[in-house]
């Protein structure tokens, strides 16, 4: 008997943790089921599995994940048992690397594995929600199903991913590019012209006295200041690990203009897409809210959900304990309770998750398509009072010459 340490969602929606002594984590997997529970991690108590997590994790991700999981969710509805589909499917992944991920899942599987046993043995390479989905999947019978759902989830986030980033690529090097030639411009070259304004006793004008100064302060401190800017980043990273710091940072980037609205959204969709896909998967609602809340990426949002979690648990309404304890978006609460009154609350929940996804997509590009421009303009400003601040003197000294 060896011991294991454990993290479960109960039927209540409460996340419990501890210690079990038991022959193999698929013992304790096993006994957290029969009790109820939903698994979320188990691994060895000695902790063997954390330097394997940190040389495999990241090796299949993104659409290599996407298609592994689609096709693998095809295969099983086809009919085909577990071990064939991953054989078929070992050609799939791109890279040397994600093909020796899907070829250990086969043969833990082939082994007596659970196929989210065999997952959680690559420590790192899949998320909790996803093995969380896969085991509720497992338990209900319907594996294919909440493998289909698993890969339209997964697919959505990647593509509001990419876009994102793909929309990024060019304001980034625009303003890296401009910001390069600004620093170059006030450290190296302004100052060259300071000598011959002082021997030609030109009068110099106060931008470019101002320009002239912030130069040599980036000449001379400028090694100091990004020392100081370095330092003041891993600072603050250290001060988000305190969860209250981190809560009272998420609570007042929901306050902000634009960004708040938009962040609220991100979770309301992710929220209601975990929630809607648990309770499809045949999770209890409790149980489901008690993973959902670990998805929730703003902690002041993930705290908010404790309360309404104990209402629902006291015999609330899901939507009453969310419009009592939680300041969720009123229409996604006003779907989630047309939901509950109709018996299809899962449906109603996806639906909501659609409707809030695509106003993001929608928001992010028109907030990207207006940042080129205010960059382009931005940056234009700031050449145009550098070149200002050299060509007034300049003027001048042509003006006394003649």
């Amino acid at each position: 008997m060896a011991s294991f340490r454990y993290k479960a969602v109960t039927p209540g929606g409460e996340t419990v943790e501890g210690r079990m002594d038991a022959a193999s984590v698929d013992d304790v997997i096993a006994r957290l089921q029969e009790q109820g529970n939903v698994p979320l991690e188990a691994t060895d108590a000695a902790g063997r599995g954390a330097l394997l997590g940190g040389l495999r994790r990241k090796s299949l991700s993104g659409a290599a994940l996407v298609e592994f999981t689609e096709q693998l969710g095809i295969l099983l509805h086809a009919g085909l048992p577990l071990d064939r589909a991953l054989q078929m499917l070992l050609d799939l992944p791109e890279g040397e690397r994600a093909r020796r991920v899907v070829e250990r899942i086969r043969d833990r599987v082939r082994g007596g594995a659970s196929l989210s046993r065999a997952m959680e043995e690559e420590h790192g390479v899949f998320p909790k929600l996803y093995l969380s989905m896969v085991r509720a999947g497992e338990a209900g019978g319907a594996l294919d199903a909440a493998l289909a759902r698993l890969a339209d989830y997964l697919e959505r986030a990647r593509k509001l991913r990419e876009s994102v980033i793909g929309a990024l690529v060019y304001p980034a090097f625009l303003l890296f590019g401009v910001l390069g030639s600004l620093i170059l411009l006030l450290t190296f070259v302004l100052p060259q012209f300071v000598p011959i304004f002082h021997d030609m006793n030109v009068q110099i004008p106060l931008i470019t006295r101002v320009l002239m100064g912030l130069g040599t302060f980036l000449h001379d401190w400028g090694l100091l200041l990004l020392t100081v800017i370095v330092a003041g980043s891993l600072w603050a990273g250290a001060r988000m690990r305190d969860p209250a710091v981190r809560r009272a940072f998420d609570a007042r980037l929901l306050r902000v203009r634009v960004l708040g609205p938009l962040l609220l959204k991100i979770d309301t969709a992710r929220l209601m897409r975990t929630l809607g896909s648990m309770l499809k998967n045949g999770v209890s609602l409790l149980a489901a809210l008690g993973i959902a809340r670990q998805v929730v990426a703003n902690r002041d949002l993930g705290e908010q959900l404790e309360p309404a979690i104990e209402a629902v648990k006291g015999g609330d309404s899901l939507s009453h304990a969310l419009t009592a304890h939680t300041s969720f978006p009123k229409l996604a609460i006003q779907i989630t309770m047309v939901g509950e009154e109709s018996g299809t609350l899962d449906d109603m929940l996806l639906r909501a998750a659609d409707t809030y996804d695509g106003e993001v997509k929608s928001a992010i590009d028109k907030m990207l398509s207006a940042l080129v421009p205010v960059l382009t303009i931005v940056m234009a400003l700031l050449v145009a009072g550098i070149m200002m601040s050299i060509l007034l003197p300049l003027l001048s000294l042509t003006g006394n010459i003649q």
